[in-house]
Formats: structure tokens, sequence, C-alpha cells
């Protein structure tokens, strides 16, 4: 019989915001796990990442019941079980479009890897980079994308390019079999429900944070 402390809720999609907390929860937990601690319970989960016990709980119960009386929760156990729900329990290739400034930074980034995110294959249509080599890899034409995505199996592809050009490439994305895109165009794309997006606008998080400094400061004002 199983042990229903391992055992999914069912197969509904997590709100975004629920995924967002479960990822801080195993950041957190391998942080304990590093410090020698065995167990944790809700409470000291929570009071780390200043969210209450009682939201730890429920978050963690839409997938299952982990917990154990008298005990809380087996950190080992809590993190396998957490890389499993977020899909980082197996590694995914990358495919990187658009080789930039901002292209090569993410290429340079090591918490891709870290979270086992490989970039395996990198595209661009200028033909000054095509050809090229970055980090051990040869830039490739965007008319190569389908062929490099099915022989690489690569499944998520992350978008640095102009705005203006991040629709059409989009577009050549899903044709070529890509489910998931991580978004770095500042503009909103329109895909099939059957593919993933995650967008990243550094300018509107910006905007947040200086929103949220003049609030706490106390120093909004409107002008009507």
């Amino acid at each position: 019989m199983r042990d229903p402390r391992r055992e999914p809720s069912g197969d509904r999609p997590a709100p975004n915001a629920v995924v967002g907390r479960v990822s801080l929860y195993l950041r957190q937990l391998e942080s304990f796990q590093s410090q020698g601690i065995l167990t944790v319970s809700s409470s000291q989960l929570g009071a780390a990442l200043a969210i209450n016990d009682a939201q730890v709980r429920k978050d963690l119960a839409f997938f299952g019941q982990f917990g154990y009386p008298g005990i809380g929760y087996r950190i080992d156990e809590l993190i396998t079980a957490l890389q499993r729900i977020l899909g980082i329990d197996r590694e995914w290739p990358l495919a990187l479009i658009g080789l930039g400034n901002l292209g090569r930074a993410l290429l340079k980034y090591r918490g891709f890897r870290n979270r086992g995110f490989r970039i395996v294959a990198l595209f661009d249509s200028d033909p000054h980079k095509i050809g090229s080599d970055f980090e051990g890899m040869t830039v490739r034409s965007l008319d190569t994308l389908a062929e490099v995505i099915v022989q690489q199996n690569i499944s998520l592809a992350v978008l640095s390019v102009p705005a203006e050009a991040a629709q059409h490439v989009a577009d050549q994305l899903v044709a070529s079999g890509i489910l998931g895109i991580f978004n770095f165009a500042p503009m909103p794309l329109i895909v099939p429900a059957s593919v993933s997006i995650v967008a990243v606008d550094l300018s509107v998080q910006l905007e947040h944070l200086a929103y949220k400094t003049q609030t706490t400061r106390g120093g909004i004002s409107f002008v009507g």
C-alpha cells in the first residue's frame, strides 16, 4: 500500500501563487538540509519565509499529505517530493533564441544548470552571429529550429529577442513542437492553450519595486 504522504491530491493544475511558494519552500528546505536539520514543522518553514503556517500546510496539501504526526516534515522526503512536483527531478534541455546582451548573459547564468535546466541549442537571425561559437555551442539559424528541437528532444525555449520579432519567433517555436516558452521579450505572446508561457518583463518588475518602495516610505501622492 502506498504511503498517502507521497500521494498527489489530483491532476488539476496548482495556481501560480502556490507554485511560486512551493519553489520558495524547496529552497528553504535545501538550506535547512545543508545545516544538517532532518525535520521541520510548518511553522518553522513558514517563519523562515514570512509565510503563516496555515498557508504552508494548505499549499503542500494541494499535492498530497507529507507530514508525520509528532514529527512534522522529513526534509529529505519533502525535498524529493517537491522536486518531482515542480518537474526538476530530471534534466530539461533548453533552446535559447536571441544572442544579444541579455541572451549572452542568460547563457552564462549557472542557476539554470543548478536546477536541472541545460541550454543545449542557440539560435539567432543575425547572419553575423550564425555560425559563431558561444560557451562551446554554435549559433544556428532559425530555419533549423524544427530539426534541432526534434533531434535534441527540446520542450522548453528561452526567448530573448526584440519585441517586434517575438510573436513571429514564438509562432516558429510552436510550429517546431516547443511546449513551454520563457519569454523575456517585453510584449505578451499569443500561443495555443497547449503551450505554456512564463513572461519576465524586467522593466515591469522594476516599476513594481519602485511602487512598493515609495508606498512603504509614505512618499506616494496623486495629482488629480
